[in-house]
């Protein structure tokens, strides 16, 4: 059973994995592992598919980065330089994108639960937009751009009732869920009726997110249908005219060899073929579009290399192969069972001889990165390459165990270049108080 996805990078001239162009067995003899790796030229192919789908078919448009995919001063930079926005979901994360020179109107500010002192920082920094997702952060809004006589523009996010195939833990759209105002509800229209009443906040449209990681074009359809009949409900009964519509993202990625997302362009298609009939069907002004992709820029473009240690075979069982990292660099397996394909560094394209399960070492039974991978015979000392580990590894590590985290390296057209730099043992206690 061949084991390399079809999204797999080539091989170097002396037959390894080459990531940016780069030989991986060089990366990891300057920069060790566990290391995660973004190739450049992916990342940047990735955000000009979208732009040029988007502007292909929709002149008022514009893609922003789901920054918390991989939220990193340099996965931010190169969004911008290739025309994106960057979508922000924290205090961390606005501070991260201003560090890397994003200026503060092309942010995006989502967030479920912005604390008084995020919501300042927004307004202090002038972000392009609040995303609004509940009535304390409008309360919030309304008592801070009273007091220090800023002004706010936002959208409201809603959850159009709409749950795609993927797993619960990153579905965002339905009815029971902690994000947004409900349409079906009747929360929604309130939110709309009281935002624009707001004296220093301007309601400029609306937002929906229904999910990560969706293969079927269908639900965001479903998504656009409700987005552009609510904002012709809210012309028609309020007088609110709907300038932007934020479509979220949640466009799914190729992690098995049998997965099969759909194309970029296919699915900006399908969402703008909606939004274009729904308005003309309402006689609505036809908005702002935006999508919020974040996974599907970052995802592919990542590998993470280990150095293979411990190999333990329980006869009739299964055997371990152990690597130098885990659910402390990257936590998705063992949060939700996600799955990756993996290949040995140095022989890429040799045939997989044999099943194993490819463990981290933390000290947990649930910490495996990969329950069945297929492999040729391995040793000790041999690395390992597991694909499409550019979003939420990263974003989502910690230092469970105290492992301190790996450093990331972009690499591109032959080179490679630390953006951001391995911890330390120093850097575990920097902020521990010794009694």
């Amino acid at each position: 059973m061949r084991t390399i996805p079809p999204h797999a990078f080539p091989a170097s001239p002396r037959g390894h994995l080459a990531l940016g162009g780069v030989d991986a067995l060089d990366l990891i003899r300057e920069f060790g592992t566990p290391l995660h790796v973004l190739d450049e030229d992916r990342l940047r192919g990735n955000c000009r598919e979208y732009r040029e789908a988007l502007a292909r078919v929709y002149g008022n448009g514009r893609v922003l980065f789901a920054s918390k995919a991989c939220c990193i001063a340099a996965t931010c930079q190169i969004v911008h330089q290739e025309g994106l926005g960057v979508d922000i979901a924290s205090g961390g994360e606005l501070y991260t994108a201003l560090h890397a020179g994003i200026p503060a109107a092309d942010l995006v500010f989502h967030g479920s639960n912005k604390t008084r002192d995020e919501v300042e920082y927004g307004l202090r920094a002038g972000v392009g937009r609040f995303v609004v997702d509940n009535t304390y952060e409008l309360d919030l809004l309304e008592e801070l751009t009273a007091r220090t006589a800023a002004r706010a523009e936002i959208l409201l996010r809603l959850t159009p009732g709409i749950e795609p195939h993927t797993h619960k833990a990153i579905q965002t759209g339905g009815v029971d869920s902690k994000f947004g105002f409900g349409i079906l509800e009747g929360a929604a229209y309130q939110a709309v009726a009281r935002a624009r009443a707001m004296e220093r906040v301007r309601l400029r449209g609306l937002h929906a997110h229904i999910g990560s990681q969706v293969f079927d074009l269908e639900p965001f359809r479903l998504e656009a249908t409700a987005l552009v009949d609510f904002a012709a409900r809210i012309r028609d009964e309020l007088d609110v005219t709907t300038e932007e519509l934020n479509l979220g993202g949640g466009l799914g990625i190729r992690y098995l060899s049998t997965d099969e997302p759909p194309a970029k362009a296919a699915y900006v298609n399908a969402v703008i073929d909606v939004v274009r009939a729904r308005v003309d069907q309402h006689r609505l002004t036809p908005p702002k579009v935006f999508i919020e992709p974040g996974r599907s820029i970052v995802g592919d473009a990542g590998v993470t290399l280990y150095t293979i240690g411990a190999i333990k075979t329980i006869p009739g069982v299964r055997t371990y192969v152990s690597v130098d990292g885990g659910m402390y660099e990257n936590p998705r397996p063992a949060l939700y069972g996600a799955r990756y394909e993996a290949v040995l560094a140095e022989r890429p394209f040799a045939e997989p001889t044999q099943t194993v399960a490819v463990a981290g070492r933390c000290c947990e039974s649930g910490d495996v990165l990969i329950w069945e991978a297929y492999l040729p015979d391995v040793h000790s000392g041999d690395v390992l390459a597991m694909f499409s580990t550019g979003a939420y590894t990263y974003s989502m590590a910690g230092n469970y165990n105290r492992f301190p985290r790996p450093a990331v390296v972009l690499a591109g057209g032959g080179r490679a270049r630390v953006v951001v730099e391995r911890e330390g043992y120093d850097d575990l206690v920097r902020k521990d108080v010794v009694l």
